[in-house]
C-alpha cells in the first residue's frame, strides 16, 4: 500500500512539474538550471510567479474536492454522491454571480461566493434536521431541492446580466483557476482538513461500509461523526468552489478510481484521493492552458471531458466500486 501512495505522490509531483514547464512559452532543462541557481530571468518569472501559484492552487482545489467527494459518498452511502450534491456549489454560484452582476471582483467576489456557500450549508443542515434528527435521505432530498432553487437564481442572474459580464459568469460557472493568485490559504486548509479527518478514518470506514446501526454497535458515535463529516466536506467544497468556481467530476470520479488502487480503507483512501484529485486538476488545467493557446479553456470543461468516459467505464464494470 505504501508503494501505491508513493506512486501517487510521484504522479502529483510530475503533474506540478509539467504545469510549470508547459505553456505558450516552454521552459527547457537549461532554463530550469538557471532558475535553480537563482538567476532572475523571464523563464523564472513565468514559472515561479505565474504558473507555480496557479498549479498549487489547482492541486489544493482538486485535493479538497476529491476528499469531499469521498466523505460524502461514505456519509450518504451513495456511489453517485459528489461534493456538490447538497447544494453548496449552488450557493457559491449565487453569491459569485451576484457579485459579478454588481461589478465586484477580487476579494469581494470570493467573499460573496463563500458567504453563499456557507448560507446554503447552514440552510440545508437546518432544514434537514426537522424534528431534531436527520437521515441520509432527508439530507439528500433537502440538498437537491435547495440546489434546484440556487440553479433557478443562477439562470435569473444570467438572463438579466449585461453582455459584458456574461463571459466572466460563464467562466466562473465552468471553473477557472486564473484568479487564484495566492495558494497558501488553500494549502493550509487542505493540511488542516487531513489532520482533522484522518483520526476519524477508521470510524468513517465503518460508517460507509457497515451502515449506521452496525457502526453504532461497534462503538462509533454516529450522530457526532455524521455532523463532522458533513461540515468538513461542505466547508472543503465551499472553499474550493470559492477559489476556482464550479469544477465538475473531480469529486465524483476520483474517489472511485482511487478505490480501485488502494481499496476502501479511509486511512489510505483519503490521502490517496487528495493526491489523485490534485494531480488530475493540475493536468486538466495544464491542458486548458495549452490546447488552444494563447486562448484559455475553462478547466471544468476538461475535467468533464476526462470524467465522463471514465465514469461510464466504471459503470460498465460488473462490480462498480
Amino acid at each position: 500500500m505504501k508503494k501505491r501512495l508513493i506512486a501517487l505522490l510521484l504522479l502529483a509531483l510530475a503533474s506540478l512539474g509539467a504545469a510549470l514547464s508547459v505553456g505558450s512559452l516552454e521552459i527547457s532543462l537549461a532554463e530550469w538550471m538557471e532558475i535553480l541557481r537563482g538567476e532572475e530571468t523571464l523563464a523564472a518569472d513565468i514559472a515561479l510567479k505565474l504558473r507555480l501559484p496557479r498549479a498549487l492552487s489547482g492541486f489544493a482545489c482538486g485535493a479538497l474536492l476529491a476528499i469531499s467527494g469521498a466523505l460524502m459518498q461514505s456519509l450518504l452511502r451513495n456511489p453517485l454522491a459528489d461534493p456538490y450534491i447538497l447544494g453548496v456549489s449552488g450557493g457559491a454560484s449565487v453569491g459569485a454571480l451576484c457579485a459579478i452582476l454588481l461589478g465586484l471582483g477580487g476579494l469581494l467576489l470570493d467573499a460573496f461566493a463563500f458567504g453563499g456557500a456557507l448560507a446554503v450549508l447552514l440552510l440545508v443542515f437546518g432544514l434537514a434536521r426537522g424534528d431534531g434528527s436527520w437521515t441520509q435521505t432527508r439530507l439528500l432530498l433537502t440538498g437537491v431541492m435547495v440546489a434546484a432553487g440556487c440553479g433557478a437564481l443562477v439562470m435569473f442572474f444570467m438572463s438579466v446580466a449585461p453582455e459584458t459580464r456574461l463571459r466572466g459568469m460563464l467562466f466562473w460557472l465552468m471553473g477557472d483557476l486564473g484568479q487564484t493568485a495566492n495558494p497558501w490559504p488553500l494549502l493550509g486548509f487542505l493540511g488542516f482538513l487531513l489532520v482533522a479527518i484522518l483520526p476519524l478514518a477508521r470510524e468513517i470506514t465503518l460508517l460507509g461500509g457497515q451502515g449506521m446501526e452496525s457502526a453504532h454497535a461497534l462503538g462509533v458515535d454516529v450522530r457526532r461523526l455524521r455532523r463532522v463529516i458533513y461540515f468538513l466536506a461542505a466547508l472543503a467544497t465551499a472553499i474550493a468552489v470559492t477559489s476556482a468556481g464550479v469544477i465538475g467530476f473531480v469529486g465524483l470520479v476520483v474517489p472511485h478510481l482511487t478505490r480501485l488502487v488502494v481499496g476502501n480503507d479511509q486511512r489510505v483512501l483519503l490521502p490517496a484521493a487528495a493526491l489523485s484529485g490534485g494531480a488530475l486538476l493540475v493536468i486538466a488545467d495544464t491542458l486548458a492552458r495549452t490546447l488552444i493557446a494563447p486562448e484559455l479553456l475553462p478547466v471544468g470543461v476538461l475535467t468533464a471531458l476526462l470524467g465522463v468516459p471514465v465514469f461510464l467505464f466504471l459503470l460498465s464494470r460488473r462490480e462498480t466500486p
